[in-house]
């Protein structure tokens, strides 16, 4: 399956003083491609949240390589670093528009139920663990 990298647009609002992102911004990118990552696979997190899957982040990691500023592009691309059937930990790559890597990050979550129960998924949504292991890196 060919996924498509999420693009933001960097807003005035997430810019310090001197005009570049705040470095927790990078963070909420990551959030915003995976929820698009999760949406172009068929499993959005509404769907999720029907199924009764939670999916709560456990780590998340984040190094910087360049700074963005306001009305800058940033395509994200995500990837499945690895998924063990109840760990997920997904990798970004950061570009601006010219290509430039601008930041690398990760993050990695578990599956739970609405009681806070680890989910197995291979066993109990066996459609989502499918999805998610023909997307993991070679």
């Amino acid at each position: 399956m060919e996924l498509k990298e999420y693009t933001h647009f960097v807003n005035y609002y997430e810019t310090d003083r001197m005009g570049v992102t705040h470095h927790s911004n990078y963070i909420r990118w990551m959030e915003e491609a995976r929820i698009d990552f999760l949406k172009q696979i068929g499993w959005d997190y509404a769907k999720l949240e029907e199924e009764g899957i939670i999916c709560p982040v456990t780590a998340v990691s984040c190094r910087y390589r360049h700074s963005t500023t306001f009305n800058d592009t940033v395509s994200i691309s995500v990837s499945i670093e690895d998924f063990s059937g109840i760990r997920l930990k997904l990798k970004y790559t950061m570009k601006d528009s010219s290509g430039k890597k601008i930041c690398e990050g990760s993050s990695e979550h578990c599956f739970i139920d609405a009681e806070g129960k680890v989910l197995l998924v291979k066993k109990e949504y066996p459609d989502f663990y499918k999805a998610l292991t023909a997307l993991i890196e070679q």
